[in-house]
């Protein structure tokens, strides 16, 4: 890692999960703060969900702590202790990354959803008037899906093997786009773009989350999964000819973003 010094100045952002043993953000965001003069690195730490209040509420002590990077399970925990947060993360309940306000309470946002259709985008998937489906309801899902619908798809169908969590989040979609948005099947015909936010495809022997066997050369199929960098449904939309957006992709356009939060002037 070049262009940082660990000292007592340095400034710490935890990034939490359960697990965290997948995560790549800590060397990336530390070296992009370095490149822009800030004395801080980003630290991997794992929590339990049973342990995720307990863990915010004591780093709110800690006077060299200026953010924390949220991941699997906590999204929705870390919304709890947002004095602050941005309107999209109001609406789905839930921040993917916190600051601290003027005042050392937190400052919350939602970036994954963003994240994921700048990098579609940047793949060459134009989402506008396209019909969309997305598989997993989650805290990632669930900003993947609010900002496809802000970024115009004529049509979200969302499939989750939790139908209340499902329903939950089309009500809450709905008091913004109406019925643009519905309930879905693993079923992608019809469909132009093709999404996956759910882990399915971080295991060998894993079920694929979509029916591949229904996908065709014109959709544009899109995986939130890192690791592995090409996963299986990716893998079977490339054989066909779609077009297509890793996990890699959607990371780099998050990890972007998080940097200018972070950098941003407190409240």
């Amino acid at each position: 890692m070049t262009g940082f010094t660990l000292n007592g100045a340095t400034r710490l952002v935890p990034i939490i999960g359960d697990p965290i043993e997948q995560v790549k953000s800590p060397a990336g965001v530390t070296e992009a703060l370095a490149a822009r003069g800030r004395n801080a690195i980003c630290v991997p730490i794992h929590v339990a969900a049973s342990d995720v209040d307990r863990f915010i509420e004591g780093a709110s002590l800690a006077r060299n702590i200026d953010a924390i990077i949220v991941t699997i399970p906590h999204k929705f925990a870390a919304f709890r202790h947002c004095a602050t947060s941005t309107p999209r993360a109001q609406l789905l309940g839930s921040v993917q990354i916190l600051r601290r306000n003027a005042d050392g309470t937190w400052h919350g946002d939602q970036l994954d959803g963003v994240g994921f259709v700048n990098g579609i985008k940047a793949a060459g998937c134009k989402p506008e008037d396209k019909r969309a489906m997305m598989v997993g309801a989650g805290g990632a899902g669930s900003a993947i899906a609010l900002a496809l619908l802000d970024a115009g798809v004529s049509e979200l169908a969302i499939h989750d093997g939790d139908a209340t969590r499902r329903d939950a989040l089309i009500a809450k979609l709905a008091t913004k786009h109406g019925d643009k948005v519905r309930a879905g099947s693993d079923d992608p015909s019809g469909f132009a773009v093709v999404v996956n936010a759910t882990p399915a495809g971080m295991r060998a022997g894993d079920a694929y989350p979509v029916r591949v066997d229904k996908l065709t050369s014109d959709m544009f199929v899109g995986d939130v999964i890192t690791a592995p960098a090409v996963t299986p449904l990716v893998e079977a939309a490339r054989r066909l000819g779609c077009g297509t957006q890793v996990g890699g992709g959607m990371f780099a356009a998050v990890n972007a973003l998080m940097i200018e939060f972070l950098l941003s002037p407190s409240r």
